[in-house]
């Protein structure tokens, strides 16, 4: 991860007021919880009531106090910090048994009123312990609770009152652990999610820029030395050739800014006119089709003219040919046989080839072809040896399958 995806992660779980379900990471979120927990401590009422009427001798009443203000501290430390922990340690059961423990003798020794403090134990369970241990510890929190409510002689209404909330309380917060959890890594998927977007959207355009500037600048170079060897004696052939200079360039200006604007669509009759020119500067003799028949959708057509390019430039860069020529047709080759589920796009020339393993080198510019055809459903082909040939396959029904607007 970067360091910037660090830094928006960071940001995120900073302004995040509502992580109930999970230990606070600074102030503004420790304060929002603290009055979260504050709001369900109102339920201690019943046994603070009961301590504050004077109802037990000086001493019980003292102790009774003592007591509940040690359950009240562990309660809110225990459920402020460990709330939907991925692994608790051992203190952490501790403190739950000594929660246990403050339960049972303030609720036998002091009264029914103290019942209470049963259910805050299984919501702390919930809150604390995985699911699986939770799922056990809370239905036997509820019946520890109903056996210290029977020397109380507590009616069915009062019963009740406390079996349903202590096992609804604890669930329901093993609900909200699992709810916190699937939201952070909601929240976390989504951050992949817009960083390989955004990486995806580079190599995207590192494509398009390789190939258009790959392209223009090799005409470029070709047409500027050619109009270096007319300029002493072929003044007007040399203008001409400055002239479709300036073509170029502006026309690769106005490539990139489409690029990168993301609005570029090759188009496969455009590129066979800019090879056929590009070629013939090379003094490379070209066997181009004066048209294509074969049935392309429109992002096949992107694809295979993407490779063309390609194709051509890497001819008049590197393959030192005299003759290069270029096919396109339904079947494995290419010449309009074969199976008709596929379009093949070749271009061979009779240079020296291209060292490399299986007759090719396979640089930045065929890697990023062959992610192209990829993309388009099909895939590249190269072919060393006594000059080299480039096939481009894609799938002759592409857009039918991809696109709801061409099956009409």
């Amino acid at each position: 991860m970067t360091a910037g995806a660090t830094r928006r992660r960071e940001a995120v779980r900073a302004d995040d007021t509502t992580a109930i379900g999970r230990a606070p990471e600074n102030r503004r979120q420790a304060f929002v919880k603290l009055i979260w927990i504050a709001m369900w401590m109102l339920y201690l009422g019943s046994p603070v009531s009961d301590l504050a009427d004077g109802g037990h001798g000086l001493l019980a009443t003292a102790l009774g106090w003592a007591g509940l203000a040690v359950y009240v501290t562990l309660y809110l430390g225990l459920v402020f910090r460990r709330t939907n922990a991925d692994q608790q340690p051992p203190w952490v059961y501790g403190v739950l048994g000594l929660l246990g423990v403050f339960a049972l003798v303030l609720g036998l020794t002091l009264g029914s009123a103290f019942l209470v403090l049963f259910v805050y134990l299984s919501v702390g369970c919930g809150a604390v312990l995985p699911g699986r241990q939770a799922r056990w510890a809370i239905p036997g929190v509820t019946a520890v609770l109903a056996l210290c409510a029977w020397p109380h002689g507590a009616d069915g209404i009062t019963l009740v009152s406390l079996l349903v909330p202590c096992m609804l309380g604890g669930f329901a917060m093993t609900g909200v652990r699992q709810l916190v959890r699937t939201t952070r890594e909601l929240r976390e998927a989504r951050e992949t999610i817009a960083q390989l977007a955004a990486t995806e959207e580079r190599l995207r355009l590192a494509r398009d820029l390789h190939d258009l500037l790959g392209h223009s600048l090799s005409l470029i170079t070709l047409k500027s030395e050619l109009a270096g060897r007319m300029l002493p004696d072929r003044p007007g052939d040399a203008a001409a050739q400055v002239a479709d200079i300036e073509r170029v360039s502006r026309q690769a200006l106005v490539d990139v800014r489409e690029a990168v604007s993301g609005y570029r669509r090759a188009n496969l009759p455009d590129e066979l006119i800019a090879a056929r020119g590009a070629l013939r500067t090379a003094g490379i003799r070209a066997d181009l089709p004066a048209e294509v028949t074969a049935p392309l959708t429109p992002e096949a057509e992107a694809a295979l003219a993407w490779a063309l390019r390609e194709a051509v430039t890497n001819v008049v860069r590197h393959s030192g040919a005299r003759r290069c020529a270029v096919a396109v047709g339904e079947g494995a080759d290419g010449d309009g046989g074969g199976d008709g589920g596929t379009v093949c796009l070749t271009v061979s020339d009779d240079g020296r080839g291209l060292a490399g393993p299986g007759g090719a080198a396979r640089g930045n510019g065929l890697t990023g072809l062959e992610e192209r055809l990829l993309l388009a459903g099909g895939r590249l082909e190269t072919e060393g040896g006594r000059g080299f040939t480039l096939r481009a396959f894609v799938p002759a029904g592409y857009a039918a399958a991809h696109d709801p607007g061409a099956a009409g």
